[in-house]
């Protein structure tokens, strides 16, 4: 392993936050709420139940502070989640400071590097959010990852990975889940933070209406009390759509 960067913890207004490698956040807890999603772009990452409600197996790769691990145990419990984390100094501090629970029946989290996690069909929904110096490692973001992510799904199943909108590559980072998904990836920006969030899908229909899409949101805002319906007018700024349907695969393709 490479020179580990440091790893600091921050309190203020009551919230607890983790910083890696200076003062980068890497994760945020309400202290009052330890469960909920404190940081936006990770409400934002939960927008993959629009597409695929029900996910059964979790592959995480990335831990943090485990907020959305958190999130998946507290509020997804039919739902089995496998963490990879290749620090596990990160583990023991999302442990101790930031009430991560102990593996159970539904939650195993492992010590081990991220690119070699897939295996075909590990599971339904593969969520990557590991940052290198700010910046995903290219392991993570290769078109051979891409590639294995595909063969790695269930279908139907999702893969949701977080980007910066400031990644230099973003664009060809983007290109490449497309290609490995045979063009059924969503770019969704977020509604404050600087992430933007890729969604692919394996066994994804060819359009979805957009009333559909706000019925989904309106019936997910009410469940898990996050601002679904704020997201789905986003999906039209980096997509295909037209005025009645949101276009997840493009004409001719083959997911």
């Amino acid at each position: 392993m490479s020179r580990l960067p440091a790893l600091t913890v921050s309190e203020a207004r009551g919230v607890r936050t983790l910083h890696v490698g200076g003062e980068a956040i890497q994760s945020s807890m309400r202290l009052s709420d330890p469960y909920a999603l404190e940081l936006e772009y990770t409400r934002c990452m939960m927008n993959f139940l629009l597409f695929h409600p029900r996910p059964a197996r979790a592959l995480k790769i990335g831990l943090g502070g485990g907020s959305l691990v958190k999130f998946f145990w507290k509020r997804l419990p039919w739902m089995n989640t496998r963490v990879v984390e290749l620090d596990p100094r990160v583990v023991d501090v999302a442990r101790a400071q930031f009430r991560l629970p102990e593996d159970d029946a539904r939650l195993n989290v492992e010590i081990g590097d991220g690119a070699e996690a897939l295996a075909p069909e590990c599971c339904d929904l593969l969520v990557v959010d590991a940052f290198d110096d700010e910046h995903p490692p290219a392991a993570l973001v290769s078109q051979a990852f891409f590639d294995a992510a595909w063969l790695a799904l269930d279908a139907p199943g999702a893969l949701v990975l977080n980007l910066m909108n400031d990644d230099p590559k973003l664009d060809q980072r983007i290109e490449r889940v497309e290609r490995a998904f045979g063009g059924a990836a969503l770019a969704l920006p977020a509604l404050y933070d600087p992430n933007v969030i890729v969604i692919a899908l394996k066994g994804a229909p060819h359009r979805i209406a957009w009333d559909a899409l706000a019925r989904r949101a309106h019936a997910l805002e009410r469940r898990f009390g996050l601002p679904f319906p704020r997201y789905v007018p986003r999906l039209r700024r980096m997509n295909r759509c037209d005025a009645e349907a949101l276009i997840i695969v493009p004409e001719g393709a083959t997911p």
